[in-house]
């Protein structure tokens, strides 16, 4: 994805984004697509292409991965990372916006809806959040031990990029689940995401991400939010970097959320038994539909009134 955009922020960060289907502008409700750890913005590419056909899709790489750029003396916390996105999205003028925040991504979407109660340094939204999707995501930082990013020490020996590709490798398997990594069908999927995952992704800016992901606290703000806000969450029983428990956890916190329906019907996943990774799983059409029929159901229910 090389044809992106810059935003230059006050702080010197210099943030990458693209507006996929941009000739879709006005049609429907535009959706960010807001990434975890490690995470750079074409990783959603299977899905987020196909929803750009019918809407514009926001992606973008958090500062300091990918294209992004930003200071050495950055104060990264999960909170910068929220105000990147609203300033993106002031950027972009939209009046109207939904979210899909996978992981890290899920928190800092949470702590974009938080802002306009920041305690000491309140920030109001000048956009309607239609929607939110809590993908494979948390609410807190307190994890339990078994659960959590596990990344491969590095080999002795020289750096060599067949080292580094060995290393990535050993670090995979928690975003998925045994069968799926081991299986021989996946096997040219996971050369691919290797590839990927050597390009733009700073070990150091990483570890600051682990850190801003352990560091936050939304204690009394869940119960601020609005209504008129849909939430979807999706979390699959395979999850090995965060529980499956946490769907309850969300439940708890936003009564009128949605759990992903399970099904052979459109808008379904055919099953639950899926890991962190939740793009890697199933025909790329099944996300398409859940996000289209999650999407337009508010549409259907404003065209009631």
């Amino acid at each position: 994805m090389d044809d992106y955009s810059i935003l230059q922020l006050p702080d010197g960060t210099r943030l990458a984004y693209e507006v996929l289907g941009s000739d879709r502008k006005g049609a429907s409700v535009p959706l960010v697509f807001v990434g975890g750890i490690t995470s750079c913005r074409g990783d959603t590419e299977k899905v987020s292409s196909l929803l750009a056909k019918h809407r514009q899709v926001l992606v973008y790489d958090h500062r300091g991965m990918g294209d992004s750029e930003t200071r050495k003396d950055d104060p990264f916390t999960i909170e910068t990372l929220a105000r990147d996105l609203l300033s993106l999205i002031q950027h972009l003028q939209w009046s109207e916006v939904a979210f899909c925040g996978h992981s890290m991504g899920g928190i800092v979407v949470q702590s974009l809806l938080f802002l306009p109660f920041h305690r000491t340094n309140p920030a109001p939204l000048r956009f309607h959040v239609t929607h939110a999707v809590l993908a494979c995501t948390t609410f807190t930082p307190d994890l339990d031990p078994r659960y959590g990013l596990k990344f491969a020490s590095r080999p002795k020996g020289p750096l060599t990029l067949e080292l580094i590709r060995e290393t990535v490798r050993l670090s995979m398997p928690p975003n998925y689940d045994p069968e799926w990594f081991a299986s021989e069908a996946n096997q040219q999927r996971i050369e691919e995401i290797i590839d990927r995952g050597l390009i733009g992704r700073p070990f150091k800016t990483i570890l600051q991400q682990i850190r801003a992901s352990s560091q936050y606290d939304f204690t009394g703000f869940h119960s601020r939010l609005s209504p008129d806000t849909q939430f979807m969450i999706i979390h699959g029983e395979l999850d090995q970097i965060l529980p499956f428990s946490n769907v309850q956890g969300f439940l708890r916190l936003i009564p009128w959320a949605r759990v992903v329906p399970v099904g052979d019907a459109p808008g379904s996943v055919p099953t639950l038994r899926f890991g962190h990774d939740w793009v890697e799983y199933f025909d790329p059409q099944v996300w398409y539909d859940i996000f289209e029929v999650f999407l337009q159901a508010r549409c259907r229910e404003k065209a009631r009134l």
